[in-house]
């Protein structure tokens, strides 16, 4: 059974930093191309960052030289460096890989 569990979520100002983590369990995250997906308030969910297998990244333009995916395939977790917040960016994330999506952690960006 694939599980995805995502932490690192709160509240922070804006111009601040958070960094969200996701741990794979019944799944190699390294064995498949990993996301960060987000839904805002009233919002679609949106693609936010991707990994590919090959460690080649792929941001939406609205996050781009802000926000950083990565990964740790020794501990199978997947990371989001978020820097430089906007209240834009206030939303639930979610880590995804297939079909499996983790139950989302949130961010707040607000003064």
């Amino acid at each position: 059974q694939v599980q995805l569990v995502e932490s690192g979520g709160g509240l922070v100002q804006p111009g601040g930093s958070l960094r969200l983590s996701c741990v794979g369990s019944g799944v190699i995250l390294g064995d498949y191309e990993a996301s960060w997906y987000r839904q805002g308030p009233g919002k679609q969910r949106e693609l936010v960052a991707r990994i590919f297998r090959g460690a080649g990244t792929y941001y939406t333009d609205s996050v781009k030289g802000r926000f950083t995916i990565s990964r740790d395939n020794a501990k199978n977790m997947m990371y989001l460096q978020m820097n430089t917040l906007k209240p834009e960016d206030t939303a639930v994330y979610y880590c995804n890989v297939l079909i499996h999506y983790g139950q989302g952690t949130q961010v707040i960006v607000s003064s």
